[in-house]
């Protein structure tokens, strides 16, 4: 054990001292292990947090829960938007199927949405986003309040003129969001009183609720400021859990066709679209951005490797002399190889932690121009090493060979 430990701090030592006496030399060598390190870490990093932002704003629309609309999601230029226009919206009658039929379901609430102007005084702002919901939709989607409380079931029920406010929009029309409490604000003609006020969400990838910059109302209040019958509701609908998704649509399915009297020869008049299903296609967005990355990482790392086993067979060449004296005294082969395989195991370790803070640094960067936080995960850190070890013994096993191999008398002389 003491002798392992007195190898490995003799090459750590060594390695030290080679970046020591030729820096400029050294430097340049390394330089392809440190930009291997800083491309592949720093696009790992990126497409990591990135894929982990987004599927945590996934799982706060819902991961199990089914919108029953009139368009599939989706887009491009190859869209078929013509075999979608002639469908009919879903209807508040349906949610009322749904909730007498669908075993599977736990919660199922009303959603659709429009824009208002939002007067207060003399204040106005213009084309503030609202958002007509039933009773259970904060089951489905959970909204957090911040201040004063939610829209109660018999407002929901009798319709009241009420609304819980966004964060945001409280702040513009009153500056302090505080103070909306209680307030009332008229929103087309209708006079409707602030009970609630949104806890801030903050800035969002891909859009989400965006509760800040919304007003929620009940649903049978809307019907009075607003022609539902020309919205495209949803319905959403979240299964029981323990549920697969896919059995949930399944039995939502069979429920809709069943209410629009569907014969088994027509196709479904609506849409079943759920948060998972664009699941597949960020996933093969992030591992073509990773495929990228490596791509880059390897011709910087062929460049490292070669720079490394340059070291490594001059570093050789200069100590032959010590090495014949080692090997004159008892220094047995492998010690010699483990001694030199591990120095240049040293370097590409400095190397990769010379990438590492450029790429820590980076994440500050990146942070600050994204909405997401970037950070390297000890996952990362870790892999990043021992790649850098890995590739230190590749680069340094001929040159270690040939330091193993050589005879002492010969390199004594020499």
């Amino acid at each position: 054990m003491r002798k392992t430990i007195n190898i490995l701090a003799t090459s750590f030592r060594m390695a030290l001292d080679e970046l020591r006496k030729n820096r400029l030399r050294s430097f340049l060598s390394l330089f392809g292990i440190t930009i291997g390190i800083f491309c592949i870490i720093a696009v790992l990093a990126t497409v990591d947090s990135l894929d982990s932002s987004v599927h945590k704003e996934l799982e706060a629309m819902g991961t199990n829960t089914i919108f029953v609309e009139k368009w599939p999601w989706g887009g491009g230029s190859d869209y078929p938007w013509w075999k979608y226009i002639t469908r009919p919206a879903p209807k508040y009658q349906e949610l009322r199927y749904i909730k007498d039929r669908a075993d599977y379901a736990a919660h199922a609430a009303i959603f659709f949405n429009g824009q208002a102007n939002i007067e207060y005084g003399n204040d106005v702002l213009t084309n503030v986003n609202w958002y007509g919901v039933t009773d259970e939709y904060n089951q489905i989607q959970t909204v957090d309040i911040g201040y004063g409380r939610y829209i109660l079931p018999s407002e929901f029920q009798y319709g009241n003129p009420v609304a819980v406010m966004g964060f945001t929009v409280a702040q513009k029309l009153f500056d302090n969001p505080v103070s909306a409490v209680g307030k009332t604000v008229v929103i087309k003609g209708r006079q409707v009183q602030i009970v609630g006020i949104i806890k801030k969400q903050g800035s969002s990838l891909l859009g989400g609720w965006d509760f800040d910059n919304a007003t929620i109302i009940p649903y049978v209040f809307c019907t009075s400021i607003a022609n539902v019958h020309n919205q495209n509701m949803s319905i959403l609908v979240r299964g029981k859990d323990g549920i697969p998704v896919d059995e949930v649509k399944g039995q939502l399915r069979g429920i809709m066709r069943s209410v629009r009297r569907l014969s088994p020869k027509q196709d479904d008049n609506f849409a079943l679209n759920d948060v998972t299903s664009g699941t597949s296609e960020l996933n093969s967005i992030f591992g073509g951005m990773t495929v990228g990355g490596f791509a880059i990482t390897i011709l910087s790392f062929i460049v490292g490797i070669f720079g490394v086993a340059n070291i490594m067979f001059v570093t050789v060449r200069e100590r032959t002399p010590m090495i014949g004296l080692k090997k004159a005294i008892g220094a047995k082969r492998r010690t010699i190889l483990l001694e030199f395989l591990l120095e240049s195991a040293f370097l590409c370790v400095i190397g990769g932690l010379i990438g590492l803070f450029m790429v820590f640094l980076l994440t500050f960067v990146l942070s600050a121009a994204l909405n997401y936080t970037v950070s390297i995960s000890p996952k990362l850190f870790i892999g990043a090493i021992s790649f850098c070890i890995f590739t230190g013994m590749l680069a340094g096993i001929i040159p270690a060979s040939i330091a193993a191999r050589m005879d002492p008398v010969k390199a004594i002389r020499s």
